[in-house]
């Protein structure tokens, strides 16, 4: 098993969600009382979005390509960015390592294309609906990529930053999703690609109208295929 390295803290609730399900996906793979071997630098999330807020995404890029480079300095073997936003400054991730930086799209592209999807909603913060690195990345993969209206995606934003990251998940902020997933589904989305990794902990397949695309249990499968792979 080679060694995951995990760039977290952005929130913490979401990467304790990698970190589980990680776990989980060896313990069912391999059986027993294996678990999985990895290493965490969590950042200051308070940090981060003061830069995002102030559009500092290159001084971010830089901030996480220091905390990348001590993971592999402590003996991962690849890294993940533990949220869907951060991949906005995945290329100088990428630069500042020599293990792989694996991209929690390219899996997600992965997905859709099994199951046959060509027109997929996509939810996340505001950075990765409105700014073009997230879409891109799936729209060179072949894929028509639907966002919510303006006011729609303030709402995703709002309950995301002001919620979710600070654990807290209510009933009328789900109300909120599977409304706008609706919306969606009217447009013509044939599912919905839940790109923050907060989400998941909101709506999941037995809420939501159109079947889910859970970014972080994707990424989590990938890096599994990648880590246990011969």
């Amino acid at each position: 098993m080679k060694v995951i390295g995990l760039l977290g803290g952005m929130s913490w609730e979401s990467t304790d969600y990698y970190y589980q399900h990680l776990n989980r996906g060896v313990r069912e793979r391999l059986g027993g009382l294996h678990s999985v071997k990895c290493l965490l630098h969590s950042v200051d999330f308070a940090e981060i979005e003061e830069l995002q807020g102030n559009g500092a995404w290159e001084e971010a890029g830089k901030y996480l390509g220091q905390r990348a480079r001590l993971l592999e300095l402590g003996g991962a073997d690849c890294v993940l960015i533990c949220t869907n936003t951060m991949h906005r400054v995945y290329p100088e991730v990428q630069d500042s390592v020599s293990i792989p930086v694996l991209h929690i799209a390219d899996g997600t592209a992965d997905a859709l294309e099994r199951a046959g999807v060509e027109k997929v909603a996509l939810l996340g913060t505001r950075y990765t609906m409105e700014q073009a690195f997230y879409r891109d990345r799936l729209t060179s993969r072949g894929f028509e990529v639907l966002v919510p209206e303006p006011e729609e995606r303030a709402r995703v934003h709002k309950i995301i930053y002001h919620e979710l990251c600070l654990g807290q998940v209510l009933d009328s902020s789900r109300d909120t999703y599977l409304r706008i997933v609706e919306s969606l589904a009217a447009r013509g989305a044939q599912a919905v690609i839940l790109g923050c990794t907060e989400i998941g902990l909101l709506i999941d397949e037995h809420t939501s109208a159109l079947p889910v695309f859970d970014t972080t249990l994707i990424h989590v499968q990938s890096a599994l295929d990648w880590a246990l792979k011969a």
